[in-house]
């Protein structure tokens, strides 16, 4: 899954969000009941066996139910006329099954209903179509919430990025002494800077920043090649001095007293959605010869002839101080008076995310990415 997500962040462009762990189980269970040409593509985009596709899909639904902060679903409608192989259908979650009634705006209603309570009310709406030809819809939903370990004050961003400078933005910012937090790799692409804004929950958000010129793929694709170990990250604390990576400044400082050496993080807050057309990239997706309705492509799940009409998604992401949440933080800053005895010395690590940057939402144990996307319009500073 974490390939398809590097896939798909190669094809993205502009301000985005996606989630390819919501659109991998459908495809494994379409081409458990596939044949032919679209057998193979589908099989192709998953990376694994059709034999083996729906029983990983429902062990992955399994999985990601068991973890905490993380809401999956599977759901199944066909037309009471339509008739379903049952090996295939043996092979979905119990209580999938439900009906398309022919009342197109009844079904509408039924559908949206699901969505919203899969999701908490994140997405109110199912993204399809309903015609009087459709035979069955099958979806998924997947919605993550966290809270950070250590939250975030907020306040006006300070940037020389002129699209953000324009208009004031929500800045985040904290401060540590865990430097392993923030991390400089380099990749085919350019270096990129990995910050982890861990969750209390085992959910974790990697924001990502690549050097000048690097687009949504080659930075969202860059994260996924650090999460599986084939870019090796330097750490904060073996960061050299100076311009360590982009948004990086490593440097000595003076201080009254022993410090220990401390990590300084700037972001932004971002609240974005997205809705995705999956058929413009079919291939991607292995949907290319699926997408013929001239003749049917899933002799597996039904004997009625079936092709793909329509495949879509909305996704949502929503980064504040504390995680998932709305939260305000007042703070007030207190000038010392006098000049201190500045004797010692101690290492600051600075970390500021003040132009487009890239994100993966993951699960820290395995991580399997669950959303990514690409930040370029953050919410904006209200007094």
């Amino acid at each position: 899954m974490n390939r398809l997500t590097a896939r798909w962040a190669g094809a993205a462009q502009g301000g985005t969000v996606f989630s390819a762990a919501a659109v991998w189980p459908l495809l494994a269970h379409l081409a458990d009941g596939a044949g032919g040409p679209a057998r193979a593509e589908l099989v192709e985009a998953l990376g694994l066996p059709a034999g083996q596709a729906a029983d990983a899909a429902r062990d992955l639904l399994d999985a990601m139910g068991a973890v905490r902060g993380l809401d999956t679903a599977l759901g199944l409608w066909t037309k009471r006329t339509l008739e379903l192989r049952e090996q295939w259908t043996a092979g979905l979650p119990a209580g999938t099954h439900g009906v398309l009634t022919g009342d197109l705006p009844a079904d509408h209603r039924a559908l949206d209903a699901w969505a919203a309570q899969r999701t908490g009310g994140l997405i109110d709406r199912m993204p399809v179509l309903l015609a009087k030809d459709t035979e069955m819809v099958l979806a998924s939903a997947l919605a993550l919430r966290t809270r950070w370990l250590s939250p975030f004050e907020e306040g006006p961003l300070e940037t020389a990025y002129e699209p953000w400078a324009a208009e004031p933005r929500l800045g985040l910012r904290r401060s540590s002494v865990l430097l392993d937090r923030i991390g400089v790799a380099a990749t085919p692409g350019g270096h990129v800077t990995e910050l982890k804004v861990l969750g209390d929950n085992a959910l974790d958000v990697h924001l990502l920043l690549g050097e000048e010129g690097m687009g949504p793929g080659r930075v969202v694709e860059a994260g996924v090649g650090i999460l599986a170990g084939r870019y090796p990250v330097v750490p904060g604390p073996r960061l050299p001095l100076g311009r360590a990576g982009p948004g990086v400044l490593v440097e000595k400082e003076r201080c009254e007293r022993p410090e220990p050496p401390s990590l300084h993080v700037t972001t932004v807050a971002y609240a974005m959605e997205a809705s995705h057309d999956l058929l413009e990239l079919h291939r991607l997706f292995g949907l290319t010869t699926a997408r013929d309705t001239t003749r049917g492509h899933f002799p597996g799940i039904s004997a009625f002839p079936l092709a793909v009409g329509s495949a879509r998604q909305t996704c949502v992401a929503r980064f504040g101080a504390r995680g998932f949440e709305a939260a305000a933080v007042t703070a007030f800053d207190m000038a010392g008076g006098g000049m201190p005895d500045l004797r010692h010395v101690t290492t600051r690590i600075s970390a500021v995310f003040d132009r487009p940057f890239g994100f993966l939402a993951l699960h820290r144990h395995t991580r399997l990415v669950l959303a990514a996307g690409w930040v370029t319009d953050p919410l904006p500073w209200q007094e």
